[in-house]
């Protein structure tokens, strides 16, 4: 159990990681439905040139619009708007899953008739750098559960499995890093940062990052055990490929340990502009007996420009507080 605070969000914020995270299998939370809670004009009636206000409000989006001629917009706002005649106005959200919801409103504008519905607009395009390469920037939900088989140990490795106690308060509970795609295994949000030659990672759970360099190149050849451990990136197309090594051996993915010899490949892949895949491939010839992937989709909160600050304050396993006499 952790004591934890976190500054105030745009949106409201998700509850710090259960505890009680169960061995050889991430922590995942069913990913919320998309809903427009509020969809109206203010006043629905006017003279020309008058103005109306918009006012919405949605809950769980991944992206929202509102056409005609208005286009992206946060979760919940207001904008102002003067039709030259009757328009109708509709709001669309999208969810996990590729689920869409729609509402509509009707500015009447007296003495004209409604105007012509427009057609509906072609999804935002995958947005790029100047070198070409895709640009991954944004805030991110890991929505839903991981795809993973479960990993096969070495024999004589059994001892690196995770076997959590009824006082274990498990791995989330002391605010430590997390490595590779355990990382993103959390119900908190992941902010990318990109530019020509660096990508950045910012985790606001437990407030870690990643800088990592996009041009090759090799590791160092000694480097110093990490939480994070060394990564160094690559284009493969339109997928950026990121190599980590040096971990120190003090974390675990999927309720198994490894050993300093841990080595993650993941892959990024922004398939449309809501939508980043990810996939991670993870190797220990101490431990596994053979490579197994991870896969993952992350889906942009267009309502959210940073990750917020998250602080572990008083961090203090206090499960010894409520043990049994």
């Amino acid at each position: 159990m952790i004591l934890a605070s976190a500054a105030p969000a745009q949106a409201p914020r998700p509850e710090a990681p259960n505890p009680e995270a169960t061995s050889g299998a991430i922590q995942r939370r069913a990913a919320p439905p998309v809903r427009i809670t509020n969809f109206t004009a203010e006043p629905a009636s006017l003279q020309p040139g008058q103005q109306a206000v918009l006012v919405w409000a949605t809950e769980n989006p991944a992206g929202v619009s509102i056409e005609p001629g208005i286009g992206r917009v946060v979760s919940r706002g207001t904008r102002a708007v003067s039709p030259s005649t009757t328009t109708t106005y509709t709001l669309t959200a999208r969810g996990p899953s590729n689920q869409v919801v729609t509402k509509e409103v009707t500015v009447t504008v007296a003495g004209t008739s409604a105007a012509a519905v427009a057609p509906a607009a072609e999804p935002a395009k995958v947005p790029r750098l100047a070198n070409g390469k895709p640009d991954l920037s944004g805030v991110y939900d890991a929505r839903g559960p991981a795809s993973q088989p479960a990993p096969v140990l070495k024999p004589g490795a059994e001892k690196y499995r995770v076997v959590r106690g009824p006082d274990d308060s498990g791995q989330y509970a002391d605010c430590m890093p997390l490595a590779g795609p355990q990382a993103f295994a959390v119900p908190y949000q992941t902010q990318f940062v990109q530019s020509a030659h660096q990508f950045a990672v910012l985790h606001e759970y437990p407030g870690t990052f990643r800088a990592i360099p996009t041009d090759g190149g090799p590791h160092p050849a000694d480097p110093d055990p990490t939480w994070m451990g060394d990564s160094i990136g690559h284009w493969e197309g339109d997928t950026l490929v990121v190599d980590t090594v040096g971990f120190n051996d003090k974390t675990e993915i999927s309720g198994i340990k490894h050993s300093e010899k841990l080595h993650i490949v993941e892959r990024f892949t922004r398939s449309d502009y809501n939508t980043v895949e990810y996939e991670a491939t993870i190797d220990d010839p101490n431990v596994f007996a053979q490579p197994w992937k991870i896969t993952r989709r992350f889906s942009l909160r267009s309502d959210l420009n940073k990750v917020d600050e998250f602080v572990c304050e008083h961090n203090e396993d206090y499960s010894k507080y409520f043990k049994k006499e």
